[in-house]
C-alpha cells in the first residue's frame, strides 16, 4: 500500500475528534460530544453509500470518542478524552512497528489485499520498509507529544498537538520525501551509463534491475553473480588474490573467478566474460554444481557455483586481481579460518568437500 492509499484509510477516522476539538471551543463538552458522534455516524453512512463498505476504523474512533466523552463528562475531568487520540495511535504505532521491524509485514498484506492489481518487486518491499520505519518514528514521537500534552500543557496546547501538528509533521514527511524521489531520479539519470544488474527471489526469477552501486550500498536487494573454480589435473584449485585497494575483502584468497551477471545477459554469457576478463580464460567447458544465497553486511547475492578443469594460459588481466596461484586441498585446510581466505571461498571450499569435488 502506498503512503497516499494508508493516509487515505487513516485520515477518515481522525474527522470525529477534530469536529469534536472545534465544537468543544464554541459549545462546550458535552454539546461538542453530541456533534462529533453525529459526524461519525454521518460519515460511516456515507462511506458505506460511496463505497460499498463498512469503515470499522471510524466505527471504532467514534465509539472510543463516546467512551471517553462519557467519562471525562461523569468525573468532570477530560484527561481520559485528551488520552483518546493517544491511545488510538498506539495501535497505528504498533501495526508500523509490526510491519517495520518484523518479517509480518501488516502494511504489505492490507497493500496485496485492497490494491489487487499492484504488485511490488524486492526493491520496492525494501523502500516500503524504509518508509515504514520512518512513519513508525514520526507516529511514536508525535504520540508521546500527545500523552505530554494531556497530562501537562493546556487544553489549547493539547488540541493544536492532537490535530494541528498532526498534519504539519505528515506535510514535512512528505516534501522531505517528495525532495528525496526527485534526487534518487535524478541519481538514475546519472546512472544510465552505470552497469545494471537483474533483481531476483530465491528462486532466480528476474523481479527487477538496479544500478550496480545501488546493490552494494547495504540494500540486501538479492542479485545473481557467477562463480567459477578451476581446477588442474591433480585436483588443486586456482585462486585469486583480492588487491589490497578493494572495499570488501582486501588482500584475501577468493575463488578464481566471480562477477555480476548484468540485465539482459545470461549465465554463459556472464561466465565468458568474467572469466575473460579476470584470468584470460578462453573457450571452456563448464560444470553447473548448484545456487545459493549469500548475505553480507554490504550484499544479498544469488550465487550461481560452476567448475571447470580448463585452465590453459590463465593469467590476471586486469588491476582487480593482484595475483593467481593452485593450492592444494592440503594448503587451504591448513589456512582456514585464519583471515586467509574470503569467508565466502570458505563456505564454497565446504561444498566442494561435501560434493567431493575436491
Amino acid at each position: 500500500m502506498t503512503r497516499t492509499e494508508l493516509l487515505k484509510k487513516i485520515l477518515p477516522g481522525f474527522i470525529p475528534l477534530f469536529v469534536f476539538i472545534a465544537a468543544d471551543e464554541i459549545w462546550g463538552t458535552k454539546t461538542g460530544l453530541i456533534v462529533a458522534v453525529g459526524v461519525g455516524l454521518a460519515e460511516m453512512i456515507w462511506v458505506g453509500a460511496k463505497d460499498k463498505r463498512f469503515d470499522k476504523f471510524i466505527l471504532f474512533d467514534t465509539l472510543l470518542l463516546v467512551i471517553l466523552g462519557a467519562v471525562s463528562i461523569l468525573l468532570d475531568n477530560d484527561i481520559f478524552f485528551k488520552l483518546k487520540p493517544g491511545l488510538i495511535e498506539i495501535i497505528l504505532v504498533a501495526v508500523l512497528a509490526v510491519s517495520a521491524f518484523s518479517k509480518v509485514n501488516i502494511i504489505g498484506l492490507m497493500g496485496q489485499r485492497y490494491l489487487k492489481e499492484v504488485s511490488f518487486n524486492d526493491a520496492q518491499m525494501v523502500q516500503m520498509r524504509k518508509n515504514l520505519k520512518a512513519m513508525f518514528y514520526l507516529f511514536a514521537a508525535h504520540t508521546s507529544l500527545v500523552f505530554y500534552s494531556a497530562f501537562f500543557m493546556s487544553k489549547a496546547a493539547w488540541a493544536f498537538i492532537s490535530g494541528g501538528l498532526f498534519y504539519i509533521l505528515f506535510g514535512i514527511y512528505f516534501i522531505f520525501e517528495i525532495i528525496r524521489q526527485k534526487r534518487l531520479k535524478k541519481q538514475e539519470n546519472l546512472n544510465l551509463d552505470e552497469e545494471w544488474v537483474p533483481l531476483v527471489d530465491e528462486t532466480g526469477n528476474v523481479t527487477g534491475k538496479a544500478p550496480r552501486s545501488r546493490v552494494h550500498d547495504g540494500s540486501k536487494l538479492l542479485h545473481p553473480v557467477v562463480h567459477l573454480h578451476v581446477f588442474n589435473q591433480n585436483k588443486a584449485i586456482l585462486l585469486q588474490k583480492r588487491p589490497v585497494s578493494k572495499l570488501i575483502q582486501p588482500g584475501k584468497w577468493d575463488t578464481a573467478v566471480g562477477g555480476h551477471i548484468s540485465a539482459g545477459e545470461t549465465l554463459e554469457q556472464a561466465l565468458q566474460k568474467e572469466a575473460r576478463e579476470e584470468i584470460g580464460l578462453l573457450q571452456f567447458s563448464t560444470k553447473h554444481l548448484k545456487f545459493y544465497r549469500w548475505d553480507c553486511d554490504a550484499e544479498s547475492e544469488l550465487v550461481y557455483l560452476f567448475t571447470t578443469h580448463d585452465h590453459k594460459n590463465v593469467k590476471p588481466q586486469s588491476d582487480e586481481v593482484e595475483e593467481l596461484r593452485f593450492w592444494t586441498k592440503q594448503q587451504i585446510e591448513k589456512q582456514l579460518g585464519q583471515g586467509v581466505f574470503t569467508p565466502n571461498f570458505e563456505l564454497e571450499f565446504g561444498m566442494l568437500k561435501e560434493m567431493k569435488i575436491i
